[in-house]
């Protein structure tokens, strides 16, 4: 069996254990009031259990388990001196842990709301468990300049936990929509996928490398988890479904593009180094993230509070309905991954991905610009301070229920979803 046959037997089984598990998750969280009911800072209209991320950890585990018993991927589980801790041996096991870490993480928030700089913590604990198991980065180039710049061990523990973090808030950000999430990072994990086996293939990337094979898991199960999740979604993944996905994204990038210390195709394409490719492939959440921090930090508001700026949301207040919304970012996302994937199967396009690239970004932010914005219900009061309501609780929600259906009947025309919009990001 090949490693490409591999990789797709693992993303099966992964598909397979998460559709089936997301049913008996989803009869679990009805059963324990585990549902997010519609309110002013939600898109869905109808009650809807959480916490499907449940089924995306223990399905992607499965994967992995299973993934150890193939003979294709032995030397991914075999023995070899790492950069820290309990070396290279542990790689599966120390994910499979930060998994678990993160995936309680998660499901506390979808529980009982936890604090930014608690959530941030149990990240730093995930980021610890990938670097004391050898999961983490060890080259990293600076894009222009020659040369690759080899990262003392002193501060790997610092590299990991700010691309953990990084990572997953980027995936918890972009989770706004039915589906979003869990499509975005479908297709981010699977071309990542083939860019490991790709420089793995080149013999530029070591074939123990557990990269590969954490994104193919990945796409399994978050293809499994859609079925349940696209609009209008049966089950959410939640806080505990964002964090696992952000933290094997994470693990797998750093095992790809920072295990790399060599010029694969030519000097004009890798240019920007390999470990940068993952960063173009997820491009949709991580520019969602930066625009999020830009935008609030002008506002002068918190970091953590949620807005109407996202991407998604401008989508829907350009006049495209939920579903449409999502198939566009999907489209994006599997654009800007073909484009940086097609140069390492053929080099002599090399010299136009930089046009390539920059044309794209030109093109979203064309598309997503802050113009005149129309009515967005609900748009007033989120805009108002939380200590500035005035009068009882009672009027407080009828007020916002009037301001609703009166900005509704005005933008309902435009086709700006065919269900209530956001209210707040």
């Amino acid at each position: 069996m090949s490693p490409e046959l591999g990789s797709v037997v693992v993303a099966l089984v992964a598909a397979v254990a998460t559709y089936g598990l997301t049913f008996l998750v989803r009869k679990v969280a009805v059963g324990k009031g585990l549902v997010v009911m519609p309110d002013a800072e939600r898109v869905h209209t109808r009650p809807t259990p959480t916490a499907g991320g449940t089924a995306i950890a223990v399905g992607f585990a499965i994967a992995l388990l299973i993934a150890g018993q193939l003979p294709v991927f032995r030397a991914q589980f075999a023995f070899s001196s790492g950069v820290a801790g309990l070396g290279r041996l542990g790689a599966p096991a120390g994910v499979l842990l930060a998994v678990a870490a993160m995936g309680l993480l998660g499901l506390v928030d979808d529980v009982r709301s936890v604090s930014p700089p608690a959530k941030v913590a149990g990240q730093v604990l995930a980021a610890m468990v990938l670097y004391f198991f050898g999961v983490t980065m060890t080259h990293f180039k600076v894009p222009f300049l020659p040369g690759y710049i080899v990262l003392s061990s002193s501060i790997l523990p610092l590299v990991t936990a700010l691309w953990v973090i990084g990572i997953a808030n980027a995936v918890n950000l972009i989770d706004g929509l039915d589906g979003l999430a869990a499509g975005v990072i479908a297709i981010a994990s699977g071309a990542l996928c083939i860019y490991g086996l790709r420089l793995i293939d080149l013999g530029v990337l070591s074939s123990n490398n557990i990269g590969p094979l954490l994104a193919a898991a990945c796409c399994g199960a978050c293809i499994g988890f859609l079925p349940h999740n696209f609009h209008k979604a049966k089950i959410f993944m939640g806080d505990t479904g964002a964090m696992v996905l952000g933290v094997v994204m994470a693990a797998a990038t750093m095992e790809i593009g920072g295990q790399v210390a060599e010029v694969v195709s030519g000097t004009t394409y890798y240019f920007f180094a390999p470990l940068v490719v993952p960063l173009v492939i997820l491009g949709v959440p991580i520019l969602d993230t930066l625009l999020a921090i830009i935008r609030r930090t002008i506002h002068r508001a918190s970091v953590t509070q949620r807005d109407l700026g996202h991407l998604h949301y401008r989508l829907m207040r350009l006049g495209h309905g939920h579903r449409r919304a999502v198939l566009l970012l999907w489209s994006w996302t599997f654009v800007i991954s073909g484009l940086v994937l097609y140069p390492t199967f053929d080099p002599k396009w090399n010299g136009a991905v930089p046009i390539a690239v920059a044309i794209l970004v030109v093109a979203l932010f064309t598309v997503f610009r802050p113009g005149a914005r129309r009515p967005v219900p609900g748009a007033a009061y989120a805009h108002r301070g939380e200590g500035a309501t005035a009068g009882s609780e009672a009027e407080r929600l009828r007020g916002l229920r009037d301001e609703q259906v009166a900005a509704y009947r005005r933008v309902h025309r435009r086709r700006f979803a065919r269900h209530h919009p956001p209210m707040r990001g």
